[in-house]
């Protein structure tokens, strides 16, 4: 099969288009026809290990001393179940999935193979049926940073809530969910995105590079920093400030990012009920993925960079830089004291497939700095202390683990 492998750690060219053999699930794992990947924050950390050296040497302990172990990276794909394991019970051959490979990487190929099961190696469930593979790429990866840390501001309907970082793969879906919990939402990010933040459902947009303040008075009750802590700028220093009495501010680089399959789920159903969409930047061919690693390395990207694996005798999609277009209609508010986005309360009736019964039953610009490489604290979970440890990379499911994995998101 084609693959691509990270010869070493450097610049988008280390990335070279190999033969390699197919994978062979094991008991518990299912082998995916990939149709599509993603560039991500994470992918760029991973290859080019651009990090400070009191933290590149932790993370080559854990990832690969001069390139990575696993030299097939990518950590999020899109496409349909070529085999099963003997073990298998909640896919079959012919469904369509997605999700994120976690700490086994193996994206960037034509075939991968995953456990059904939620761990450090990846967490997968049926893709929603009304994306392309290339769009649910974008909604595995942003859907679930979004949602875990949306959830963590338990938005009630009319409070306030402002994103930093609105125009990203995880900020424009973080948008959509505010709203369809009834908030009213503010959206930062830079000049080119302020069309794409309203088209998204933003009440109010404001531009970072020309504002330093919100409007006086306004207080919010939750500010989500999805760009992370090193990325700063006078409004958003002022957008701290400006936290309600009892507010909640986050930022992405708090916490775990967990490998959910029930997250994955929830992001199906709202996907397919129309409440959100997510934003393809640019789609690029396996072939041109150092390319693709450049544009998202350049940090100027707006939702996600996908990239398309075509297959003999499948049409793949239209290939090249595509600027976002998004009309979105109005999306029902979330009912008075419903807290949560994984409540199936949410709907009204819940979905079924027809092949596998209810889903719900199944689980910025600016110098980079130590700070963007958060990715970096779930290799070494004490990363602000530089302290090497052991550990998984990510946090699959419900249990208790070190830390999160990627990133400094786009703005």
């Amino acid at each position: 099969m084609k693959a691509i492998v990270c010869t070493k750690y450097g610049p988008p060219e280390v990335l070279q288009l190999r033969e390699v053999p197919k994978p062979v699930p094991k008991r518990d794992e299912v082998c995916i026809k990939v149709f599509a990947t993603a560039v991500t924050a994470s992918d760029i950390f991973i290859r080019g290990s651009d990090i400070p050296l009191r933290f590149r040497i932790p993370m080559r302990l854990m990832v690969g001393i001069t390139r990575p172990r696993r030299r097939i990276i990518g950590l999020v794909l899109a496409g349909e179940v070529e085999s099963v394991g003997r073990g298998v019970s909640r896919f079959k051959v012919g469904d369509r999935v997605y999700g994120l490979t976690g700490f086994a990487f193996g994206a960037y190929a034509e075939y991968a193979c995953l456990k059904e099961t939620d761990s450090k190696a990846g967490s997968l469930a049926l893709k929603p049926a009304n994306l392309t593979y290339e769009e649910a790429t974008a909604a595995a990866y942003g859907g679930l940073l979004a949602l875990q840390y949306v959830e963590k501001g338990n938005i009630q309907p009319g409070q306030r809530v402002l994103v930093y970082g609105a125009s990203g793969t995880s900020g424009t879906i973080a948008i959509q969910l505010a709203k369809h919990l009834g908030a009213e939402v503010t959206g930062v990010c830079s000049t080119p995105s302020v069309e794409l933040v309203r088209s998204l459902g933003a009440d109010v947009v404001m531009d970072y590079t020309t504002t330093d303040s919100p409007p006086a008075g306004v207080r919010y009750d939750f500010v989500l920093d999805v760009v992370g802590k090193s990325k700063t700028s006078l409004l958003k220093d002022a957008c701290r400030n400006a936290l309600a009495q009892g507010g909640t501010y986050v930022s992405i680089d708090d916490g775990n990012l967990q490998l959910d399959s029930a997250r994955l789920v929830r992001i199906t159903e709202l996907v397919e009920a129309g409440v959100i969409k997510p934003v393809v930047d640019r789609c690029y061919p396996l072939e041109q993925i150092a390319e693709a690693h450049r544009y998202v390395g350049a940090g100027h990207k707006r939702g996600g960079v996908a990239i398309t694996v075509a297959h003999s005798g499948w049409a793949a999609s239209p290939i090249g830089p595509r600027t976002p277009t998004l009309q979105l209609s109005h999306r029902p508010s979330c009912p008075s004291g419903t807290g949560s986005l994984l409540s199936p309360t949410l709907d009204k009736e819940p979905r079924s497939h027809p092949a596998r019964g209810s889903r719900t039953a199944m689980a910025r610009s600016g110098k980079r700095t130590a700070g963007d490489c958060t990715i970096l604290r779930s290799i070494c979970p004490p990363f602000h202390r530089c302290r090497s440890t052991s550990g998984p990379i990510v946090q699959a499911g419900g249990e208790q683990g070190p830390s999160q994995w990627r990133r400094g998101e786009d703005a």
